[in-house]
């Protein structure tokens, strides 16, 4: 299978799997679950379970447990999402092409509709049709809770706002940003897999950690050289803000040379699966030429 249609076949059993784990009629507070599904349902690439499962497939872990790993994990993604959208945050009006949560919805709304969405990835964890093993669980749930957390994002968005109010930064200080903020669920979606199979992690996490970083490189040549139509959200947002980025700091070119070079170091570093690791090395290879 290619890597366009693993990716696809991963987006469609993503979002039917979500489909039947947030069905409208089965809990009380109708109004939240809508806002959750909207927020979560039909959503962007959904790289991250992608991760999720095609790590999971190195090892042969079924493919029904990575799903629902994955799936957790994109539920944190989109409360993510939703919450950096409120006017407290990035104040975005547009994501993925369509109105924001708390635009079609409202604040409060939004804000209920993303704490459940973090607070239902445990739940899914949790679960023994994740794995029947408590323990595997358990490192999951302790896995995605450091990456989520003060740890993770949380505590990489911190330091973005924080960035806002520094009048330079340097390239470790946006590299530290982008390895908690977006690096972190990374992390996690490629070390699953492994966790998944009670196998050594440590590859998967050197792939991860290239492959972060050179989708924020990405992202912020994107930024420059793409429209908000394009994306499907606000574009130069940073620069609006007085913050610093890769290009910023490396200049395009240089940037572009360095998410290359970071793709190589990603494909390298799986170099001990041989040719099992063929589409994670094309998913690191569409991470720099993706255009949305």
């Amino acid at each position: 299978m290619s890597f366009q249609d693993a990716l696809a076949r991963c987006a469609a059993d993503t979002d039917a799997l979500l489909d039947r784990l947030l069905p409208l009629d089965a809990f009380p507070a109708r109004r939240v679950v809508e806002a959750m599904r909207y927020s979560a349902l039909g959503q962007g690439k959904r790289l991250r379970p992608f991760l999720v499962v095609e790590s999971a497939a190195l090892f042969g872990v079924p493919r029904e447990q990575a799903l629902r790993t994955g799936a957790a994990l994109e539920c944190v993604h989109c409360y993510s999402l939703v919450h950096d959208d409120l006017p407290a945050m990035d104040d975005d009006d547009l994501r993925r092409g369509k109105p924001t949560a708390h635009k079609a919805f409202d604040e409060a709304t939004a804000i209920l509709a993303g704490d459940a969405l973090l607070t239902y990835a445990f739940e899914i964890l949790s679960a023994d049709a994740t794995h029947p093993d408590p323990a595997v669980r358990l490192r999951l749930i302790a896995g995605l809770s450091k990456a989520a957390g003060m740890a993770g994002m949380v505590g990489g968005q911190m330091l973005d706002i924080e960035a806002e109010s520094r009048v330079t930064s340097s390239l470790s200080d946006i590299s530290l940003i982008q390895s908690l903020k977006t690096g972190a669920l990374f992390r996690f979606a490629c070390e699953a897999g492994a966790m998944l199979a009670g196998q050594d992690p440590t590859p998967l996490r050197q792939y991860a950690d290239k492959i972060g970083l050179a989708f924020q490189i990405a992202d912020d040549i994107l930024d420059v050289e793409s429209t908000p139509q394009a994306l499907g959200k606000a574009t130069q947002k940073d620069k609006a803000m007085g913050k610093a980025t890769f290009v910023d700091l490396l200049g395009l070119e240089d940037a572009k040379a360095r998410a290359t070079a970071l793709t190589e170091e990603a494909v390298a570093s799986l170099a001990i699966y041989g040719p099992r690791a063929a589409i994670l090395n094309d998913a690191a290879r569409f991470i720099v030429q993706r255009r949305s």
